[in-house]
């Protein structure tokens, strides 16, 4: 593993890491198990991939894909289990964050989150706020769609007040309305489970970002894997649209 690890970190590594985290059911459907169950054991991967990327690797922007705006769908018993989860995750990592020199952004619709919840949110994001080593992206409650209106909106909204003075609204303008305005676009798109669709995830920001899918459910994704995802990275070519010659 640390022979491999050097050779990749050797190599020119994707600056931003974005994972749709998926596969907690159908893992505890296979064992028997309850969702919460496999919801549990996701946070634990999560974990194991947050210190992986951030101290390992020493990729300086990671998002995770925790809870769409779909998501309120799903049994009411889970949707509390979900919510009490990052919860649990604030009150038990806020002091490793700080530590760490990690910066914590949640991405998403705080106004559809529960009071206590989002209160516990904004804290955690205003303590980390300074923090610049490694920055952690948790997309809660978000959706991609709804991210591009909200832009939209907030842009309309000071055009009518006067507050963009005559700026033209271009791409540089509108990235300064979403929720990752001051973060590079993620390079590598990875999604578990085996499944091959976005799921509403940052849409305006993976315009170019290299999709990689593994069958391995989200419980059960390791550090291994995670290298087979930038190893088949740093093998491709990326075009941008552009022509490039052999």
């Amino acid at each position: 593993m640390s022979a491999r690890l050097s050779d990749v970190r050797q190599r020119e590594l994707p600056r931003h890491i974005a994972i749709i985290m998926d596969g907690n059911g159908r893992w505890a459907k296979l064992r028997g198990q309850s969702r919460m169950s496999g919801h549990h054991q996701g946070m634990e991967a999560a974990e194991r991939i947050v210190r992986f990327v951030g101290e390992d690797l020493g990729i300086k922007y990671l998002t995770l894909y925790a809870f769409s705006t779909e998501n309120w769908n799903r049994p009411p018993e889970e949707v509390q289990y979900l919510m009490d989860l990052i919860r649990e995750f604030l009150d038990e990592k806020l002091k490793m964050l700080l530590e760490n020199e990690v910066r914590l952004r949640v991405l998403g619709d705080a106004d559809g989150v529960p009071a206590p919840i989002r209160a516990e949110i904004e804290r955690a994001m205003k303590l980390t706020e300074s923090n610049q080593r490694f920055h952690l992206n948790i997309a809660f409650n978000y959706g991609g769609r709804q991210e591009i209106l909200r832009a939209v909106q907030q842009i309309v909204h000071d055009r009518l007040n006067g507050d963009l003075n005559g700026d033209p609204i271009d791409e540089a303008l509108f990235r300064r309305y979403l929720y990752t305005a001051d973060q590079p676009d993620p390079d590598l798109l990875i999604r578990t489970s085996g499944e091959e669709r976005i799921s509403n995830f940052l849409l305006w920001q993976i315009a170019y970002a290299e999709f990689w899918v593994t069958k391995t459910l989200w419980p059960d994704f390791k550090p291994e894997e995670l290298l087979d995802a930038i190893e088949a990275y740093q093998c491709r070519q990326r075009k941008f649209g552009a022509v490039v010659e052999p």
